[in-house]
């Protein structure tokens, strides 16, 4: 029976070091794979405002052009006796 003892506290010991093993490594995996998200995440971040600069040095530079047949209003620059007369003349008399 002591023969037994000694070979389940054996197999104990063994399996307490294997796990502690094991543990060691799983958390130095962990703690490669965070600090390789950081870095790209880091990365990430400066393209993205390098590119968000660049679009914004670029977009003054970069003016919308003007429609063709737009018309201008007429509401703030005329009057009301300027309305009335184009009405008339349109045809729309009320």
């Amino acid at each position: 029976m002591a023969v037994d003892t000694k070979k389940n506290q054996a197999e104990a010991q063994f399996k307490k070091t294997q796990r502690a093993e094991d543990g060691k490594k799983a958390m130095s995996e962990y703690e490669a794979e965070a600090a390789a998200v950081r870095a790209k995440t880091a990365r990430l971040r400066e393209l993205r405002l390098a590119r968000d600069a660049a679009e914004q040095a670029a977009a003054p530079v970069a003016k919308a052009p003007a429609k063709k047949g737009a018309k201008k209003s007429k509401r703030a620059t005329g009057a009301l006796s300027d309305w009335l007369k184009d009405q008339q003349d349109g045809g729309h008399n009320r």
